[in-house]
């Protein structure tokens, strides 16, 4: 499998993003999203499920972040879902258990068409960096209901900010990585309705 590759570009009057993703990279990231520690996640992103990724959002963040962090979630979301076509010959299920440090993060992906986030992790710090972690669940729910994927996180462990939300990243990656990859048994898609 190779070539599976999307570009998406998004304007509004809040944000002004434009995204190319390779399915089958090498884990090359450029991004600027104008949010340092939300660059350094989706970089994580990008590097450990081998995507290469290019990234560029233009935000308004004399507002906040929130616009930026979830706009950006549905495009990445649109992405997966063009890139990955029409599913055939995919795992479909990927699933991975990350640790970090302290954190021990686990993530399960459903690339079925039907969006549903499960994230039930309440961060102590409400920033890291320059991110407002409230934001990372939005942008996990905007991914998931962009891309039609179930997503589940669950954090078993860990009390740095930091480690946790890069295991969240890192963990989503991995599982999405696996969920994309060629199934050489499968003639079609993984789906007794013969459709995903």
């Amino acid at each position: 499998m190779t070539g599976r590759n999307a570009l998406v570009v998004r304007t509004t009057r809040e944000t002004d993003i434009r995204l190319e993703l390779s399915l089958d990279g090498q884990g090359q990231a450029e991004i600027q999203t104008g949010i340092g520690f939300f660059d350094h996640m989706l970089e994580g992103f990008a590097r450990h499920g081998f995507f290469d990724v290019k990234l560029t959002v233009k935000g308004d963040l004399q507002v906040d972040g929130h616009h930026t962090v979830e706009d950006t979630g549905i495009v990445l979301g649109q992405a997966i879902a063009r890139a990955a076509g029409d599913k055939k010959g995919i795992r479909r299920y990927g699933y991975f258990l990350l640790p970090m440090d302290d954190a021990l993060v686990a993530c399960a992906v459903d690339l079925c068409g039907r969006p549903y986030l499960n994230f039930d992790y309440t961060f102590d710090a409400p920033m890291i960096g320059g991110l407002d972690t409230e934001l990372i669940r939005e942008f996990f729910y905007a991914v998931s209901y962009s891309a039609g994927m179930n997503l589940h996180i669950k954090v078993l462990d860990g009390r740095n900010g930091h480690h946790i939300a890069e295991a969240m990243f890192k963990a989503f990656s991995k599982a999405l990585d696996m969920a994309v990859g060629a199934e050489p048994r499968l003639d079609g898609v993984l789906s007794t309705k013969g459709t995903l």
